[in-house]
């Protein structure tokens, strides 16, 4: 939703570099942040950087989950006014196919019956603009200590995308990743129920510059390499942890939490 200057002036403070990094423990939260007003959209990725925070900035739904299919996010700052689909219905849709992601909705809409209709789309936080950056980072942080405090108590396994890993709960041991098999891997984890079609995997694979066009036999050979690779950390008897459904495409199995 375009706005007017006093909608930004607001985000003009900085933290240090020390300050900035001492929010994070480890790893940074994952922002994506879709905003159509180009100055606006600026100013929040930048203060947002200035704090800790590793942010996607975009300008629409479209852009939005061309993102998701390459980058996991931890949450969302969405406007609720954007063009083409709008944030309720992205809300709506990612609250469902990405239960775990915090959504914090900015908009100029401050009637309560506006903001109940966010919080029914899936919002965690609802807050109007202007918004004082302060608050912006304070409601991430809250989130992302919320987050923290989940992954720990879950037993999932863990994809480290700097070093293209992936390490089981169970086993300090890992197994390292080919980038096809990364990017297979964490579509289907952000994937609606975990599951992909198969003409969706191929054109996501396919769109790596270092890789030719994927079809359907490469798909197979590349799941069936995956899978062995897969079975080393799992314990014996286990189910497998990529699942072919029929008519469909793949569905993974086991839990996966997504790290820098």
């Amino acid at each position: 939703m375009n706005q007017n200057s006093s909608n930004v002036s607001s985000f003009q403070t900085e933290a240090t570099g020390e300050e900035a990094a001492s929010k994070f423990s480890i790893i940074p939260m994952r922002v994506a942040l879709v905003e159509d007003d180009a100055l606006l959209r600026k100013e929040i990725h930048f203060h947002l950087k200035q704090n800790g925070f590793l942010v996607f900035a975009v300008n629409s739904g479209r852009s939005l989950d061309d993102l998701l299919i390459t980058e996991p996010i931890d949450a969302l700052v969405l406007d609720l006014s954007l063009p083409g689909e709008d944030g309720i219905s992205i809300a709506r849709r990612l609250r469902v196919s990405i239960p775990s992601i915090g959504i914090i909705m900015l908009t100029a809409r401050a009637a309560i019956p506006d903001r109940l209709k966010g919080y029914e789309a899936g919002a965690d936080i609802y807050l109007s603009k202007p918004v004082a950056p302060e608050e912006l980072t304070a409601a991430l942080m809250s989130m992302y200590r919320r987050s923290r405090l989940l992954n720990k108590t879950a037993l999932s396994w863990v994809i480290s995308l700097q070093d293209r890993s992936i390490m089981s709960p169970r086993s300090e041991e890992k197994v390292f990743l080919t980038n096809s098999e990364k990017t297979l891997l964490v579509g289907l984890t952000q994937a609606s129920s975990h599951v992909l079609e198969t003409e969706v995997i191929c054109e996501m694979l396919s769109q790596r510059p270092d890789v030719d066009d994927i079809g359907k036999r490469a798909l197979e050979s590349l799941v069936s390499r995956l899978r062995k690779k897969l079975s080393v950390l799992s314990e014996d008897g286990a189910e497998p942890a990529l699942k072919a459904v029929w008519g469909v495409g793949y569905q993974l199995c086991i839990p996966i939490e997504i790290r820098p």
